[in-house]
C-alpha cells in the first residue's frame, strides 16, 4: 500500500502464482505443487482470508467486504416483505468465521431496515472483531436537523458508540453544488470532521457516482478535508467502458486516487450480479480457461489484483454466494497481465449486449404506481444473458423463445407491477445511482413485450 507501489511491482511482490501478502497476514504457509503454473493450476499462498493494511491507521481489512444492501427477505404474518433476521445472523456468522471483518450498510438500504438487522447480527460478536461502515444518506432532506438526526439514529440502530468507516453517501450527482447543499451549507461536513477528531468516526470518506469533473473537484477537497478513504464502482466493465455520465472509467478514478495514496473501497465488483450471470459465450470462454472457477470469481480476482484496493464489497444474499466468495478470497490469486488483457476482451463482448445497467440497489423503490422496477430489469437482463430473446419470426426457435420470455416474465413480475403501468412520471430517476433513464427503459421493455404478444 506504499504510495510508490505499482500494480506491476505488486505482482512481483505477490508472485505471478500467489499472493504472499495473504500468507503474511494470515500466518499461513505457501502450498507446494508439482504442477506447471498455468492460469488454471496456479496455487495460492494461503488458505486463509487475505487482508490489506490501511496505511492511514493500520487496520487489517479483509479483501472481501460484506455489503449489507441485499439481506435475504421473508414474509411476515401480514404478507409483507421483511428482512429474515435468522438468515442474516447465519450469513454474518459464516462470514466472520471465514475471516470477513468489514461490513458496509446505510440508512437508505432495504427501506431503512438494513442498519438494524446488521447491528443485531454483528453485535453477537466482539466489537473489535469487525469494522463497521455506514453512511450519511441525506438524499431527500439535507437540513441540519434531519442530517444530524440520521447520523445519531445510525448509532442507535446499530447499537455502537463509534463507526470505523463513515461515508458521505453517493456524492457526485449534481456536482459540487449538490455537495455544498448536502454537506457544507448545513454544517454537516464540519460536524463530521469534529466527530472524527473525537473518535466517534475513525475514518471519514465518500462514495462516488458522477462525472469526471465532479470527481476531480472532490479530490481537490482532499487538501482541506483529508479523505481517509474513497469508495468507487469498479469492475472489469467499468474499468474502461463506463459511460462517462453516471460513472467515470474506474481506471481513471483508481489512478487519481492511487497517486494520493488514499485507500479504495470497491462497490459493485459484480455490477449488481450481472458479472456472475454473463452471456453464454462469455461464460464458455471463462470456463475453458479454468473449469473449476466460478464466473463471479473472475470479477473478484480482477478487482483484488490492484494493490490500492482495501476491500471489495459483495452483497451476498445467499449462503452459496458467500461460500463461493470465501473460496475465492481465501485462496486468492492476483491476475497476470495476460489475464487482465483477457478480461478487457470479455468487457468488450459484454458491452455488445443491450442489457439495462441496473445493479438492483432498489433505490428507485417504491414506485408510486406499484411497478417492480428492479425485477423487470433483472428479468430482462437474465433473458438477454441466457439467450432467451425472440427477435423476429424468421429466427430459428422463435415461437419457443417468445413463449419462454412471456411465461417467465409473468412468473417474475406480477401483472399489475409490469412495465406497461409506467406513466413516465420520472419520480424514480433522481434516486438511481446509475443515472438510468428508468421510464425510457421500462417503455422499451414494454414495447418488446407487446411485440411478442402480438406475434
Amino acid at each position: 500500500m506504499d504510495n510508490k507501489i505499482t500494480r506491476r511491482d505488486f505482482l512481483k511482490i505477490s508472485g505471478a502464482g500467489a499472493l504472499a501478502a495473504g500468507a503474511a497476514a494470515t500466518g499461513c504457509a505457501p502450498k507446494k505443487t508439482a504442477q506447471p503454473e498455468t492460469p488454471a493450476t496456479r496455487v495460492a499462498a494461503s488458505e486463509g482470508m487475505v487482508y490489506r493494511t490501511n496505511p492511514g491507521n493500520g487496520d487489517k481489512v479483509s479483501l472481501l467486504g460484506y455489503g449489507c444492501m441485499r439481506w435475504p427477505m421473508t414474509k411476515d404474518k401480514d404478507g409483507r416483505d421483511v428482512i429474515d433476521q435468522e438468515k442474516v445472523n447465519e450469513l454474518v456468522d459464516k462470514a466472520i468465521e471465514g475471516g470477513v471483518n468489514y461490513f458496509d450498510t446505510s440508512p437508505a438500504y432495504l427501506r431503512g431496515e438494513s442498519e438494524r438487522a446488521s447491528g443485531i447480527a454483528l453485535n453477537r460478536h466482539p466489537r473489535k472483531s469487525f469494522y463497521l461502515a455506514t453512511k450519511l444518506s441525506n438524499f431527500s432532506n439535507w437540513s441540519t436537523e434531519a442530517s444530524t438526526r440520521m447520523y445519531y439514529d445510525s448509532f442507535e440502530q446499530m447499537e455502537t458508540d463509534y463507526f470505523d468507516y463513515y461515508l458521505l453517501h453517493s456524492i457526485g450527482r449534481g456536482g459540487i453544488e449538490a455537495f455544498r447543499k448536502r454537506y457544507v451549507d448545513n454544517g454537516m461536513i464540519d460536524f463530521l470532521t469534529k466527530e472524527r477528531e473525537k473518535g466517534k468516526i475513525r475514518q471519514l470518506g465518500f462514495s462516488f457516482h458522477g462525472s469526471q469533473k465532479a470527481f476531480d473537484d472532490f479530490l481537490e477537497l482532499h487538501s482541506h478535508y483529508k479523505w481517509d478513504f474513497i469508495q468507487i464502482e469498479m469492475n472489469y466493465i467499468d474499468w474502461r467502458h463506463a459511460d462517462g455520465v453516471r460513472n467515470v472509467n474506474a481506471e481513471y478514478l483508481y489512478e487519481k486516487i492511487d497517486k494520493l495514496g488514499i485507500p479504495i473501497v470497491v462497490m459493485e465488483p459484480l455490477l449488481g450480479g450481472r458479472l456472475s450471470n454473463v452471456p453464454e459465450n462469455i461464460a464458455a470462454q471463462l470456463k475453458e480457461r479454468d473449469p473449476q472457477a466460478s464466473i463471479a470469481s473472475w470479477a473478484f480476482r480482477f478487482v483484488g489484483s490492484f494493490p490500492r484496493i482495501l476491500t471489495a464489497l459483495s452483497g451476498m444474499t445467499y449462503m452459496n454466494h458467500l461460500e463461493d466468495n470465501l473460496k475465492t478470497f481465501c485462496n486468492f490469486i492476483p491476475m497476470t497481465e495476460e489475464e487482465l488483457a483477457f478480461m478487457e476482451e470479455m468487457a468488450v463482448l459484454m458491452k455488445e449486449y443491450p442489457t439495462v445497467n441496473c445493479t438492483n440497489c432498489k433505490y428507485c423503490m417504491p414506485c408510486p404506481y406499484g411497478i417492480d422496477i428492479p425485477s423487470i430489469f433483472q428479468h430482462y437482463n437474465n433473458c438477454v444473458n441466457e439467450g432467451i430473446v425472440a427477435k423476429d419470426k424468421e429466427q430459428e426457435g422463435y415461437k419457443k423463445l417468445r413463449k419462454a420470455y412471456l411465461t417467465s416474465y409473468n412468473k417474475a413480475v406480477p401483472t399489475l407491477r409490469q412495465a406497461d403501468h409506467c406513466i413516465g412520471c420520472g419520480q424514480c430517476m433522481p434516486h438511481c445511482p446509475q443515472s438510468i433513464h428508468i421510464p425510457n427503459e421500462l417503455h422499451r421493455i414494454d414495447r418488446y413485450v407487446e411485440k411478442l404478444k402480438r406475434g
